[in-house]
């Protein structure tokens, strides 16, 4: 069974940090695209980052760009994502997300796998 867990979210100052995780199960994610996206309450979920596993470098939405960090470890099954200077606005539930080589990156609906996601909430 594919699982994706996510942890790490919690209430923080503007300005902190937080890192999230995802723990990945079920299957080999070797060559996935791996991502993040976020939802706030009456809002549509927004991409945040993408990344395929084993890779260095990422892909960031417009607003997250510069302060956030995608990374995938394969010795712990886990993608991260490092979240700097965040802003009242980044208020949101985070939920990680994978997909197959076939298809988009940026919408939620192209994705197969996802977690059921982690409250990041950040104070003015």
């Amino acid at each position: 069974q594919v699982q994706l867990v996510e942890s790490g979210g919690g209430l923080v100052q503007a300005g902190g940090t937080l890192r999230l995780s995802c723990a990945v199960s079920g299957r080999s994610f070797s060559g996935y695209y791996m991502a993040w996206f976020r939802q706030a309450p009456g809002k549509e979920r927004e991409f945040v980052a993408v990344i395929r596993w084993g890779f260095t470098s990422g892909v960031y939405g417009d607003f997250v760009r510069g302060r956030f960090t995608i990374s995938t470890d394969n010795a712990k099954n886990t993608v991260y994502l490092q979240m700097n200077s965040l802003k009242p606005e980044d208020t949101a539930v985070y939920y990680c997300a994978a997909k197959g080589l076939s298809g988009g990156l940026y919408d939620a609906r192209d994705y197969d796998y996802w977690g059921q996601g982690t409250q990041v909430t950040v104070s003015s």
